[in-house]
C-alpha cells in the first residue's frame, strides 16, 4: 500500500506547485500600491502656454530617485532640469525648461510606494495643441519582465520558507515532542529555514532592479545593493537575516540537546525556554514583513502592524504544522509513529489558529477595502473572495480530519494490546508462525513473512555467509550469528507494525485528508502572495473617485480647465532672482483653489518673507482684489475660495519680496470664465 500512495503523494504535490506558479505568473509581479490621483497638467490635457513644472499626487508617499519623474517632448527628448521632489504632503513636482514649444509632451513615472511596492506609468499632456509623439505610453513599468517574476517568486518562497520552519517547529514543541528526534519532521523545518534565508536574500539581491531598470544585469550591480539598504524595505530584509541565524541557534537546540534530553525536568524548563524564544523569533521575523508592507501605511497603522503579526503567526501555526503532520504521517519511521493525541493536539491548534485568522482577517478586509462593493469592483476584493473560499473549504476538509483523528484514537489500545500479546507468545514462536529466516549467502538473509520474501543485508560480508557452520574471520561464530538473527527479527519487526499501521483504515483516512489540506494550503499561499502585490480596494476606489472628479471637473469648465501662469522675477537683491508660478483651478467665475509656487532658477523650491497676489479686470473696472495666500511648504503658499465675479482677460499681478527692502511686482494677463 505505501508503494502506491507514495507517487500519488508526489504527483499531487507537484501539480499543486505547478498551479501555484500558474497563479503567480498570470498575476503579474507586483501591481501598485500607491495610485495616482491628480496631476498638474492633467491627463490628455491641453494648455494655452507651457507649465513651469510637471506636478503629480499619489494616494500615499512614495520615495523618489534621479528619475522617478521624467518629461519627453514629441521626440523623446527629457525636457525635465533637475531631480524630482516633494512639494507637499504627497504632492511630488519637476520643474522644466521656459519656453517650450507646442506638441504632445509624455511624463512618465516610476516611484517606490510607502509599502514597498514599485508604481510606474505614463500619461500625456499637450502644450497648444496635440501633435504626433514618437514616445511609447505602454510599456513604462519595470517590473514586468524576468526580475519582476522572480521577485514575486522570490516572495513566495520566502512565505512559504517562514510557514514551514515556524509551523513545523512549533508542531515538534506543541503537538508531539517525539518528533524532534524523526529525520523526516527535521528535515521538514530545516529546509523552511534554509528557503527563507535563500529567498531574502535573492530579494535583497533583486530589489535594486526590481524597483529600477528592470534589468537582469542589474541584479548583482552593488552600488544598487548599497541604495537598497537604505530603505525601509532593505532593512527589513537585512533584520530578517539576522533574526535568521537565533532561528538557526533555536533549530539547532531543538533537533540536539532537546532530543537527547531525558531528565524530565530538565526537559521542562528546556521546553518553556524554546518556547519563548521561538515565539519571540517568530514574531520578529513576522513583523519584517508588517512594518515594511501593507500594514506599516494607511489606515491605523499603529494597529494594522501589531495585527498582521498575529495574523502571520496564526497562518505558520496552522499550515506549517499540518506540513510537519503530513510528513510525519508519511514518513516517520515505524518505531516512531505520530500518535492520536499529537493529531488531537494539533487538531485544538489548528482550531485556535483558525479562530485568530478570522478575527485578523477581517480587521484586514476592513482596512484594505472599505466598502462592500470593493469585494467585487476592485481586483484585490476578488482575489480576497477566492481566499476566503479556499479557507472555507481548507477548515471543511480539517473537520474531516478531525473526524478520523477521533476514530483513530480510538484503535490505539487496540494496537496497544496486540503490541502485548505479541510480546507474551515471544519471538521464536512467532517466527515459527509466521516467517523462515533462511541463508542466501554473502551476508543476506531473505524473510519470509506476509509481504513475500525480502533479503536482509547483514553486516558480514565477503566471503562467510550465514547459514554455514564454518567462520574463518569470526571468534565468536554463535553470538554474531544471534546478533544477525536479531536484526532481522527487529527488521522483520518494524515492517510488520508498518504494514499493519498503514491497514488501518482510520489512519489513511486521515493521511488522505491531510494530503488534501496540505495541497488547498498550497493555493492558498499562492492566492496570499499575490493579494500582498496587488493594489488594496480602498486605494483603487479612491484613485478612481479621483480620476472621476477630475475629469467631471474638466468638463464643467471647458477647455479653459485650471490656469498655470510663470513669472520670472529680480529683485535685485542678494538671491533675488526666481520663478513665481500661480495655479488657479478651476479658472472660472465663483469660488477658486490658488497654489503659489517660488522656486530658483535652477528650479529649486526656497521661501521668501511675502507674496501677495492681486486680481484686475480693467475691462470692467473691477479691481484689484488682493489675495493673500497661506504658506504651506518650501516655496509653496496656498489660498481656498478665491472669489472671481465674472468672466473676462483678468490681470494677475504677483508681488514677491526677498528681503526687508527687495521687493517687485510681476505680472500676466489670462483668460478666466
Amino acid at each position: 500500500m505505501t508503494q502506491t500512495i507514495a507517487p500519488r503523494v508526489r504527483t499531487l504535490v507537484l501539480l499543486l506547485l505547478a498551479a501555484a506558479c500558474a497563479l503567480l505568473a498570470g498575476a503579474g509581479p507586483a501591481s501598485a500600491h500607491a495610485a495616482v490621483t491628480g496631476s498638474d497638467p492633467g491627463q490628455g490635457a491641453v494648455v494655452d502656454k507651457a507649465p513651469a513644472r510637471i506636478t503629480l499626487t499619489f494616494s500615499e508617499q512614495v520615495a523618489l530617485s534621479d528619475d522617478s519623474l521624467r518629461v519627453l517632448d514629441p521626440e523623446g527628448k527629457r525636457v525635465d532640469t533637475a531631480e524630482p521632489a516633494n512639494v507637499s504632503g504627497t504632492t511630488y513636482a519637476v520643474p522644466l525648461h521656459s519656453g517650450l514649444p507646442d506638441g504632445t509632451y509624455t511624463v512618465a513615472y516610476q516611484v517606490v510606494s510607502a509599502d514597498s511596492h514599485p508604481v510606474a506609468g505614463a500619461y500625456t499632456f499637450s502644450i497648444g495643441a496635440p501633435s504626433k509623439t514618437s514616445v511609447s505610453v505602454s510599456g513604462q513599468s519595470t517590473d514586468d519582465g524576468v526580475v519582476g517574476w522572480l521577485y514575486g517568486f522570490g516572495r513566495y518562497v520566502s512565505y512559504a520558507g517562514f510557514i514551514v520552519m515556524t509551523g513545523g517547529a512549533a508542531f515538534v514543541l506543541a503537538c508531539w515532542r517525539r518528533g524532534s528526534g524523526v529525520r523526516p519532521v527535521q528535515r521538514f523545518v530545516v529546509s523552511g529555514w534554509v528557503a527563507l534565508t535563500a529567498s531574502t536574500l535573492a530579494l535583497l539581491l533583486l530589489r535594486g532592479s526590481f524597483t529600477g531598470s528592470g534589468k537582469v544585469s542589474d541584479i548583482f550591480d552593488l552600488s544598487l545593493l548599497g541604495q537598497v539598504l537604505q530603505t525601509k524595505s532593505g532593512a527589513a530584509l537585512v533584520s530578517r537575516l539576522l533574526l535568521l541565524a537565533a532561528a538557526a541557534l533555536f533549530i539547532a537546540v531543538l533537533f540536539g540537546a532537546y532530543d537527547k534530553r531525558e531528565d524530565a525536568e530538565e526537559k521542562r524548563d528546556l521546553t518553556f525556554g524554546l518556547s519563548i524564544g521561538g515565539v519571540v523569533v517568530a514574531a520578529g521575523l513576522a513583523a519584517s514583513w508588517a512594518m515594511s508592507e501593507h500594514a506599516s501605511v494607511g489606515l491605523q497603522a499603529g494597529i494594522a502592524m501589531p495585527v498582521d503579526v498575529l495574523h502571520l503567526l496564526a497562518v505558520a501555526a496552522w499550515l506549517g504544522g499540518l506540513g510537519a503532520l503530513l510528513v510525519a504521517l508519511y514518513r516517520a519511521p515505524a518505531d516512531t509513529p505520530v500518535d492520536a493525541p499529537a493529531v488531537r493536539r494539533f487538531s485544538q491548534v489548528a482550531f485556535g489558529s483558525v479562530l485568530a485568522l478570522i478575527a485578523t482577517g477581517t480587521y484586514q478586509s476592513w482596512r484594505q477595502l472599505g466598502s462592500w462593493s470593493a469585494f467585487t469592483d476592485t481586483r484585490y476584493g476578488q482575489l480576497l473572495l477566492a481566499k476566503i473560499a479556499l479557507v472555507v473549504v481548507l477548515v471543511g476538509v480539517a473537520w474531516i480530519s478531525r473526524r478520523w483523528t477521533g476514530q483513530l484514537a480510538e484503535t490505539v489500545p487496540v494496537e496497544a494490546s496486540a503490541v502485548r500479546e505479541k510480546e507474551r507468545v515471544g519471538a521464536g514462536a512467532e517466527s515459527a508462525g509466521d516467517a523462515d529466516i533462511a541463508a542466501v549467502g554473502d551476508g543476506e538473509a531473505s524473510v519470509k513473512g506476509e509481504g513475500g520474501e525480502a533479503p536482509v543485508k547483514g553486516e558480514g560480508e565477503g566471503d562467510s555467509g550465514l547459514g554455514t557452520d564454518e567462520h574463518p574471520d569470526s571468534e565468536h561464530p554463535d553470538s554474531e550469528r544471534a546478533a544477525q538473527l536479531a536484526r532481522q527479527q527487529a527488521a522483520r519487526d518494524a515492517a510488520r507494525q508498518k504494514r499493519m499501521r498503514d491497514a488501518d483504515p482510520n489512519r489513511f483516512g486521515l493521511r488522505r485528508s491531510v494530503l488534501a489540506e496540505a495541497g488547498i494550503a498550497v493555493v492558498l499561499l499562492a492566492v496570499t502572495t499575490v493579494l500582498t502585490q496587488t493594489e488594496p480596494g480602498r486605494t483603487e476606489q479612491e484613485a478612481k473617485a479621483a480620476t472621476s472628479a477630475s475629469a467631471s471637473s474638466s468638463a464643467d469648465t471647458g477647455a479653459s480647465g485650471a490656469l498655470t501662469l510663470n513669472m520670472p522675477f529680480d529683485t535685485g537683491g542678494e538671491d533675488g532672482k526666481g520663478i513665481v508660478t500661480i495655479d488657479v483651478d478651476p479658472a472660472r467665475v465663483g469660488g477658486n483653489e490658488m497654489h503659489v509656487y517660488v522656486e530658483r532658477p535652477n528650479g529649486r523650491a526656497f521661501d521668501i518673507p511675502e507674496v501677495k497676489v492681486e486680481f484686475t479686470l480693467k475691462a470692467k473696472d473691477i479691481g484689484p482684489l488682493p489675495v493673500v495666500p497661506d504658506h504651506i511648504a518650501t516655496g509653496h503658499w496656498s489660498a481656498n475660495g478665491v472669489q472671481i465675479p465674472m468672466a473676462g482677460d483678468w490681470q494677475v499681478d504677483v508681488t514677491v519680496r526677498t528681503s526687508d527692502i527687495d521687493e517687485v511686482t510681476v505680472s500676466k494677463n489670462a483668460q478666466i470664465g
